[in-house]
């Protein structure tokens, strides 16, 4: 594949949109997984700057028509993964029942002095020691989200396990505490820098924030997450019942403040 050659000078502005258009020509007739030019390639065959490449690159990615892969290049994106309404699974049992191999990168794991937002969520009184946990989380290589576990110092013993192949609910589960209730909601905002190079993302790209509390069997929390998926790559179905509220009365979530 490559680009009409010319002694065009190179207008970014314009050039860029050029290389978009002849990239979409390629994901419109290709098959996602397939690999699309480097940049390299692009800067050679347009005979522009890798800057401009990126750009258009770029782009793309914000779209969610393309995708990078750590080492591999850049493909026509997958369509997003889409996790059902109904039973809630770990990330590990989620990626495991569709076929792909969960795994994580582990960015940290300590005890900390809870924070505001953990000690309200947790029910703890304050000074509280809890446990931090905060990983990377992948399939199949990909990023899909950067998630932070907050857990009441009960569940300690999770700091043993293995957090980088292994579930965390089933080493908790492991330890005698079995996560039964989870209430959460959803918000979107932007990756901050050091999130989307995590992530592979171009920078500012949409994130789909899930916070998270989940009891154990004895009603009690033990769990406070944030997990931060890359938007164009995880989606979240949602079924509503719509009938009059004295029929199906409201349960409310715990409330995050504004």
């Amino acid at each position: 594949m490559r680009a009409s050659q010319g002694t065009r000078s190179e207008k970014s502005g314009l050039r860029y949109q050029e290389i978009e258009a002849w990239l979409r020509e390629i994901i419109l007739n290709g098959r996602p997984g397939e690999v699309i030019p480097s940049e390299v390639e692009i800067a050679a065959s347009f005979e522009v700057s890798r800057m401009t490449a990126r750009q258009a690159v770029l782009n793309l990615m914000r779209e969610g028509l393309v995708d990078r892969r750590r080492g591999a290049g850049t493909f026509i994106a997958d369509n997003p993964l889409h996790r059902r309404e109904g039973v809630l699974l770990s990330f590990t049992e989620d990626m495991k029942r569709r076929g792909l191999r969960p795994s994580s990168e582990l960015i940290s794991a300590k005890k900390e002095i809870a924070g505001a937002g953990d000690l309200k969520m947790l029910n703890l009184k304050d000074p509280s020691s809890i446990i931090v946990i905060k990983r990377l989380r992948l399939a199949d290589e990909t990023p899909l989200a950067i998630e932070r576990v907050a857990l009441t110092s009960k569940c300690q013993k999770v700091l043993e396990e293995d957090l980088t192949s292994g579930s965390l609910h089933d080493a908790l589960r492991k330890n005698g505490i079995q996560p039964t209730l989870a209430s959460g909601w959803l918000k979107a905002r932007l990756a901050t820098t050091q999130e989307a190079n995590r992530l592979d993302l171009p920078t500012k790209s949409p994130l789909l924030v899930e916070t998270r509390v989940i009891e154990d069997q004895f009603g009690m929390p033990i769990e406070h997450t944030e997990t931060a998926y890359a938007a164009n790559r995880y989606v979240v179905d949602i079924k509503l019942n719509c009938a009059p509220a004295v029929i199906a009365p409201y349960s409310a979530a715990p409330i995050d403040p504004a």
